[in-house]
């Protein structure tokens, strides 16, 4: 057990506690729908410096402008010390009272690096994260409902990440199917500046209907939990493998992806969550710094035995970052090229994504 000082609002609950070595970009990680189901520790000791955007803020395509997602993901946040004043053009509000407004609780003044060590060592788990406004806190009880409280490897989360409609966004001829398991909008701008218009449809949308749409190419996005959990949209991307259509999986849509062409994953004792994990293409042995959050990933010897290979690797720990399909359009990276936040070194994924769709829309003329 852990005590700090509580802020935020006051509330209990229950998740699967992850950390973040990340130096900036607590705004975007908590809007970050791949945080659903999580209490997010931050590592780097001072947050909330500078502050808030305004999140319902958005772009002249509907998008938010300073946020992954238009709330709030994480069950809670974890941080060493809270600062409670501001200082930035564009804040409206601190951290504190933005979690506050979103009935998040958060708790500071505790030894961040002692809970990273043990998650290091044991492996990320389930806790409970408990402010009061009162001094009544019954530690028995609490204890008590964590244990019956449902496992993260056991939740679906897509009814809580994914649109319920279909959406449009962009002013372009030519259309990219997001299919929306958790996506950031980071993913979502950087189709639109290919010159794409984003279709953003249900994780579990079927085959024919995306077909509708005529997309020059499928993206399968980031997102929460257990890719396994994902059945309906394993089985789309099957299907679409097989029509031979470029599709980019990114993140939970390459753990998908490669379920889809018959490779395994399994989860990470702790995860990636940073912006500065190191990743080597082994197509021309160049390493990238890369911004990632993921907790389960692609089973290296299996990929042996199915329909795609290695394209990157973690320099780190040696897992699998990217892959390529062996014989038709698709491509998938565990990493986000989109960043937000983190370094834009990898946004040439979106690029060579672009030329594979463009390539194959000229051969069909």
């Amino acid at each position: 057990m852990v005590d700090g000082i509580g802020f935020g609002y006051p509330k209990c609950v229950f998740g699967e506690i992850v950390f973040n070595t990340g130096m900036v970009g607590y705004t975007e990680a908590i809007t970050d729908p791949s945080y659903n189901g999580q209490i997010l520790t931050f590592t780097y000791p001072l947050i909330g410096n500078y502050g808030v955007p305004d999140i319902n803020q958005k772009d002249e395509n509907g998008i938010e402008k300073y946020a992954e997602s238009n709330k709030i993901q994480v069950k809670g946040v974890v941080i060493h010390d809270l600062s409670l004043n501001s200082n930035h053009w564009n804040s409206i509000m601190t951290l504190d009272e933005w979690l506050y407004n979103e009935k998040i609780p958060g708790i500071f003044s505790v030894d961040t690096r002692k809970i990273t060590k043990k998650l290091r060592k044991e492996g990320v788990m389930m806790c409970a994260l408990v402010v009061s406004d009162s001094n009544d806190i019954d530690t028995t009880k609490i204890k008590s409902k964590l244990k019956k409280s449902m496992r993260y490897n056991h939740q679906n989360f897509m009814e809580l990440v994914s649109t319920k409609t279909t959406q449009t966004l962009g002013q372009n001829s030519k259309n990219i199917v997001v299919i929306d398991t958790g996506t950031k909008n980071a993913i979502l701008r950087n189709v639109i500046g290919m010159g794409y218009n984003v279709i953003k449809v249900p994780w579990h949308t079927k085959v024919e209907k995306i077909l509708q749409y005529e997309p020059y190419g499928i993206i399968i996005s980031n997102g929460p939990g257990d890719p396994k959990m994902c059945l309906e949209t394993i089985s789309t991307a099957r299907t679409l493998l097989e029509y031979n259509i470029p599709i980019l999986g990114i993140c939970l849509g390459a753990q998908i992806l490669a379920l889809a062409g018959n490779a395994r994953t399994y989860k990470l004792k702790y995860g990636h969550r940073s912006q500065n994990k190191p990743c080597l293409n082994v197509d021309n042995s160049r390493t990238y710094i890369t911004s990632q959050n993921h907790g389960y990933c692609i089973d290296y010897e299996s990929l042996k035995d199915s329909e795609f290979k290695l394209w990157f690797v973690n320099v780190d720990d040696k897992t699998v970052e990217g892959i390529k399909h062996k014989q038709n359009k698709s491509i998938a990276v565990q990493f986000h090229p989109e960043a937000n936040p983190g370094p834009y070194d990898c946004k040439y994924v979106f690029n060579a994504f672009k030329k594979i769709v463009e390539e194959n829309r000229s051969c069909q003329k």
